[in-house]
C-alpha cells in the first residue's frame, strides 16, 4: 500500500507542476490574476492531501507481520526475533533459546515440506477491546502445500510487532 501512496504522490506532484507551468503561461498573458492562481493551487493541493489517505493499523500491521516472516522464511531469526514485543527485555539465554528454536522450526519445515516459500497476507481483523489486529498469514511451502496462520500484532511506540 505505501507503495501505491507513494506512486500517487509523485504522480500528484508531477499533474501539479504541469498545470503551474500552464498557469504561469495563461498569466503571463493577463488572462489570471493572482488570487485567482493561489486559490487554485489550495484546491489542488486540498484534494492531493485527500487522495492520500493514511494507513490504516490492519494495513500496517499486516505489513509488519509479512516483513517478519518473511526474514523468517529467509533464515534472518534476528529480525524475526526482534519483530517481538518484549524483545529488548528478554535475557540473553533465554534469546539465544528461541534464536535456535526459530532455525530448527525452519530446518523441520525445509525437511517437511521443502522450506516456506512465500508468505503472504490473507486478511487482517482489528480487535478494539485488545488493541491487537489478528493478521492471517497464508505460508506456501515447496511443496505446494499452505498453511493459514494467526499472528496477533500490538503496536509499540509507533511499530507494529508480534504479541
Amino acid at each position: 500500500m505505501s507503495g501505491a501512496v507513494g506512486r500517487l504522490g509523485v504522480l500528484g506532484l508531477l499533474g501539479l507542476l504541469g498545470l503551474l507551468g500552464r498557469l504561469r503561461r495563461l498569466r503571463a498573458l493577463g488572462r489570471l490574476r493572482a488570487v485567482g492562481l493561489l486559490g487554485f493551487v489550495a484546491g489542488v493541493l486540498a484534494v492531493l492531501a485527500v487522495g492520500c489517505s493514511k494507513v490504516s493499523p490492519e494495513q500496517a500491521a499486516s505489513l509488519a507481520a509479512e516483513g517478519y516472516y518473511g526474514h523468517l522464511a529467509r533464515g534472518e531469526y534476528r529480525q524475526f526475533f526482534e519483530g517481538r514485543v518484549g524483545a529488548d527485555s528478554l535475557p540473553a539465554g533465554y534469546r539465544e533459546q528461541l534464536l535456535a528454536g526459530y532455525e530448527q522450526f525452519v530446518a523441520q519445515q525445509q525437511h517437511a515440506h521443502q522450506g516456506i516459500h512465500r508468505v503472504s497476507v490473507s486478511n487482517a481483523q482489528r480487535d478494539t477491546l485488545t488493541g491487537t489486529v489478528n493478521v492471517f498469514l497464508i505460508l506456501a511451502y515447496g511443496d505446494s502445500i499452505s498453511e493459514e496462520i494467526v499472528v496477533p500484532m500490538v503496536e509499540r511506540g509507533g511499530r507494529w510487532l508480534m504479541k
